[in-house]
Formats: C-alpha cells, sequence, structure tokens
C-alpha cells in the first residue's frame, strides 16, 4: 500500500519550535518558511505590509536587525541557533496571537524613520509620509513652516518625522492619552529632537491655549462604528481609544474643524486623515471644499483646508 502524503493544509507549526528551528538553516529557508506559514493562517496585512511575503521579509529582517536594502548575497547566509530560534517564536507569535508585527518587533518604520511602538499607540502607517518626504512643499514652497502641532499623536511619528526632515521648525505632540505620550517622549529621546519637540497631555486644543501653529496635521481617530465592529483580529491589539469615533467616524474630526481656526495662524493650513470616513465628512459638509491628496504609495481619506477656507465655513462648523 502506498504511503499516504502529509496533509498540505496542516501547518508544520504542530512541530515544536526546536525541531523547526533545526529544520531551517539559511536566512532564505526563514524567508520562505515564514511567508508559506503566514499564507496558510490567513493572516491581515495593514500595519505596513501587503502580502505574506513581505511581512516574511519585514519578520526576518526585523529579528535580525538587518535593513530593508541589504544585499541579496545574505539570504544564502547560515543562521545562528539562536536567531533562527527567535525567527520562529516570531512567526509562531505572530499567527497565533495576530498581534500586528511592529508589536512584535517593538519597532515601526514611518516616512523612512523607525519608531518605537507597543500597545500604547497605533502603529505607523498613515501616508500623510509622503507629505512629510516632501516637506508640505505644496504649502509652503518657499520656506517650512516655524511652527506644527500633530494631534493626537501617538507615537509622535507624524511629528517627529516632520521635525527631523524640516530641522528649522518647532513642533507640539499633542495627545489625550498619558501613555501614547509615553512613547511619544521615548521617540523624542530616541531621535535627539527634545530641543524642537515637546509633547504636551491636551484634549485636542484644551492644553494648548495661546499657541498658534502654521501647520496642523492631525490622524485623529475616525473609524465608524460599523467598521469599528467588523475589523480584522490584528486591529484589536491597538487602543480602542485611538480607533473609534461615533457612529459616522467623525466625532472627534468635528471639533478639530470646529476649534482649529484659533490655533492656526492667517496663512496657516489644516491636514486631517480620516480615512474610509471620507464619504461621512463629504455628506455631512457638503458645502465645504474639502482637498482631497492623492498619494503615490497609495492612501486615501486625507484631506487640506487652509485658514481662509475655516473661515468661510466656520459657521458650517459650529
Amino acid at each position: 500500500m502506498a504511503e499516504s502524503l502529509p496533509d498540505a493544509s496542516t501547518s508544520t507549526l504542530v512541530l515544536s519550535d526546536e525541531a523547526l528551528s533545526e529544520g531551517l538553516i539559511t536566512l532564505r529557508d526563514c524567508l520562505r518558511w515564514a511567508a508559506s506559514e503566514f499564507h496558510l493562517a490567513g493572516l491581515h496585512y495593514g500595519h505596513g505590509t501587503a502580502s505574506a511575503w513581505d511581512e516574511a521579509v519585514a519578520l526576518t529582517l526585523g529579528a535580525l536587525h538587518l535593513p530593508w536594502n541589504v544585499d541579496p548575497a545574505v539570504l544564502e547566509a547560515r543562521l545562528l541557533p539562536m536567531e533562527r530560534s527567535r525567527i520562529v517564536a516570531l512567526v509562531r507569535a505572530r499567527i497565533e496571537t495576530r498581534r500586528p508585527l511592529p508589536y512584535l518587533l517593538g519597532e515601526a518604520f514611518f516616512a523612512g524613520v523607525p519608531f518605537s511602538v507597543d500597545e500604547r499607540v497605533l502603529i505607523p502607517r498613515s501616508p500623510v509620509a509622503e507629505l512629510i518626504e516632501h516637506g508640505f512643499a505644496a504649502w509652503f514652497p518657499d520656506e517650512p513652516p516655524a511652527r506644527v502641532l500633530d494631534l493626537c499623536t501617538g507615537s509622535g511619528c507624524i511629528g517627529i518625522a516632520t521635525a527631523l526632515h524640516l530641522p528649522t521648525c518647532e513642533v507640539d505632540l499633542a495627545d489625550i492619552s498619558p501613555e501614547a505620550l509615553a512613547v511619544a517622549r521615548q521617540n523624542i529621546t530616541r531621535h535627539d529632537v527634545g530641543e524642537r519637540v515637546r509633547a504636551v497631555e491636551s484634549d485636542l486644543f484644551a492644553g494648548l491655549e495661546g499657541r498658534r501653529f502654521e501647520l496642523i496635521v492631525s490622524n485623529p481617530p475616525y473609524v465608524d462604528s460599523r467598521d469599528l465592529t467588523t475589523m480584522p483580529a490584528e486591529f484589536r491589539h491597538e487602543p480602542a481609544l485611538a480607533l473609534g469615533a461615533g457612529q459616522d467616524g467623525l466625532d472627534i474630526v468635528r471639533r478639530i474643524l470646529r476649534e482649529a481656526r484659533d490655533h492656526l495662524s492667517d496663512d496657516g493650513v489644516l491636514i486631517i486623515e480620516v480615512g474610509n470616513s471620507d464619504h461621512h465628512l463629504e455628506a455631512v459638509f457638503p458645502e465645504v471644499p474639502f482637498l482631497w491628496l492623492e498619494f503615490e504609495r497609495g492612501g486615501q481619506g486625507v484631506f487640506a483646508l487652509t485658514a481662509a477656507e475655516l473661515d468661510a465655513h466656520a459657521a458650517s462648523f459650529a
């Protein structure tokens, strides 16, 4: 009688970590194995990668402290037993817990910059990174803004990346969560920008009285109640305070639109990400000329309004 073949749908994670580590010799071995397991597990990719292969690359390179642009020749490098064990443990944790990879690694890249992250903050992934990399030149073609506010800052990624790309600007990082601000302060220290960047505990603008900015950028909570209940398991590891914002996802955005002008200079710009709640916003404020931004690397739901436009439509936001 012919010997039956193993079921192709069975994960190799039924084996012990030790057995798996012994069978994975090179970096290429680990990449191929991780990608296969991720594909079989049906993971969701929305925290910096878009496929099982990309996730496997991010995990293995992150576990080995290798850069994204490492020489491909390293694929054939033999790994130490400790390195192989680390990769196996991370793959198992990613699949069994559904924790997003940046939380497992403790790090995420945003606008080309590494940031420390954990479950106290959202994982950086905003398309606003492209605007930062271009120095917000569409609105400040001659000289960069002198004062910038990163509202609902979380890890501080938007504000700190802005400070790194625009070395003459001063930046406030504002958030209602003391836990998130603790992470933001870690990143301020990590990137040595403490002379120009400060973290402020503030319920939107409440703790910023007397401060005005040429540029206010915000990635606030904007997930509507329907999307919040149907989000993949990976998102449930992120702080609920930073995600949900009422029935239509606009509870926080309405407040920002109503209050921002008092903290924006006369020639200033407000940029807000609302993601999938963009259609709700247009339905609520059909008369407002939101400038919806387009991004080379993808992304949607980010708009800009000038101070003059906020003035013109102040009655709508009241």
